[in-house]
């Protein structure tokens, strides 16, 4: 059976392709607390290097010092083999993996002088919460490659059950002709999605679940990244109201809860006022704990620059954790009967979401201010605007068809809807299952060269 360990991941063929560039950078992984980071950067390791030196600046302090002399590598190889005399350090075929580099921020001073020399290979890996980028960026601008890594998407869930690249491209082919999945295709794909929308998409839970074949410990895993990640805040978040920070975080669900899920600072705590939330909501957003979702000033392009910082949808980044901070009652509908359009739709909006900024795409929503007009989100594909509609039910798409259809949103030609609906095309709008979603940018990126 898979370990955690072995879980195939979309960051193991970026590595590979890291390493056959012969003008390769030193390569930062950054990306949320316990997504699988160091247990990939790991295997890559041991499967291509002869001699990997992997230091943790967090469990093992003792190697911040390594960088006190200077950044001149061979001074850096020596106060390491001070430390550890067995490290070998073979020139063009040892790998440094400095993990939780957010312990040691000298480390990433240290990556001009290791790309400079050329000798060696380096991986930094660390918690979003800890590592201050704009520092990173000032003492290794044009030196170092950056990834984003997430937890587990739908199609590397599919893949820790066992099935194949090629029943993956069978399900995108159906969508990219508009031909309806059979009925057990479409059944078994949506009982895998229901299961994903449960668990979420941490590595240890989805390696739990697909051992043990059952939820088994799973809602306590959950639970428990979610106060690690609690822990993770007063920690970790310098300069900043802990507190405050933590407030936000907590209420998360209830603004999800609500019809229109719009975050409000006032609905925090009584008297809550927006300057003494000033970053709270910025620093939850780039620890990769939760997706903001902007209202656009008009449904038109461009996407960035087009929209209300001050107006916006806060989303789990991991729609387990979402449902692992639900309450019991919830959980029992959800585990026992399915019921996921309880909540107000907010847990397909949420893993929606998730799943478009996995894909690469920034989220935005539309919403007029009497409220007429609607839309979940909004994509692009080369030369239009996209609305994307959620429906947790099968009600109507009055906003769906007024964009497409009213002349003066002239960047939109057609849209995307969502839901428990077989892949369809009715001349103004696709119709997908909610499951098929992660294959949406490709979709686009294809469907608009025909």
């Amino acid at each position: 059976m898979k370990s955690s360990e072995l879980l195939k991941r979309k960051v193991d063929g970026y590595l590979k392709e890291w390493k056959s560039n012969d003008a390769r950078l030193p390569l930062i992984i950054k990306g949320a607390r316990q997504i699988g980071k160091t247990e990939s950067i790991k295997k890559f390791a041991k499967e291509n290097y002869k001699s990997v030196v992997e230091i943790n600046f967090a469990l093992q302090k003792q190697y911040k010092e390594i960088f006190d002399d200077g950044f001149d590598v061979d001074i850096v190889l020596k106060n390491i083999s001070l430390i550890n005399p067995e490290f070998e350090f073979i020139p063009n075929d040892t790998l440094f993996f400095f993990d939780e580099m957010q312990a040691c921020p000298n480390c990433a001073t240290s990556l001009k002088s290791f790309k400079t020399d050329g000798r060696f290979d380096v991986i930094c890996s660390g918690s979003l919460m800890g590592i201050s980028y704009e520092e990173i960026e000032s003492n290794s601008v044009g030196y170092k490659e950056d990834y984003e890594m997430y937890s587990m998407d739908f199609e590397e869930f599919l893949w820790a059950k066992g099935y194949e690249k090629e029943q993956i491209d069978s399900l995108y082919d159906k969508m990219f002709n508009i031909t309806p999945l059979s009925h057990i295709e479409f059944n078994v794909m949506l009982e895998n999605f229901r299961e994903y929308m449960v668990l979420g998409g941490m590595p240890a839970i989805v390696d739990s679940f697909v051992k043990n074949k059952n939820y088994s410990g799973t809602l306590k895993m959950q639970k428990q990244i979610l106060l690690d990640y609690e822990e993770d805040i007063t920690k970790y978040a310098k300069g900043l109201d802990k507190t405050k920070i933590l407030s936000v975080y907590r209420k998360i669900p209830a603004f999800l809860g609500k019809d229109n899920k719009k975050f409000q600072i006032s609905k925090i705590e009584k008297g809550a006022r927006r300057r003494e939330y000033v970053g709270t909501v910025d620093w939850l957003i780039s620890a990769g704990i939760v997706n903001a979702c902007y209202c656009m000033d008009a449904p038109e392009l461009p996407l960035k620059g087009n929209y209300n910082p001050d107006n916006f949808k806060l989303y789990f980044s991991d729609t387990g954790l979402l449902i692992g901070s639900l309450d019991e009652e919830a959980q029992e509908d959800l585990r026992a009967n399915k019921n996921f359009n309880t909540y107000k739709g907010a847990i397909y909006e949420n893993i929606i979401g998730e799943m478009l900024v996995k894909q690469g795409y920034d989220l935005y929503f539309y919403r007029s201010e009497k409220g007429s007009l609607e839309m979940d989100f909004f994509v692009r594909d080369s030369d239009s605007l996209v609305p994307v509609e959620v429906k947790a039910d099968d009600g109507t798409t009055i906003s769906l068809n007024n964009l497409i259809d009213k002349h003066k949103y002239s960047d939109v030609k057609y849209g995307i809807k969502l839901g428990n609906k077989n892949i369809g095309y009715n001349g103004k709008f696709y119709t997908f299952p909610y499951f098929l979603a992660f294959l949406l940018k490709r979709f686009l990126r294809e469907n608009n060269k025909r």
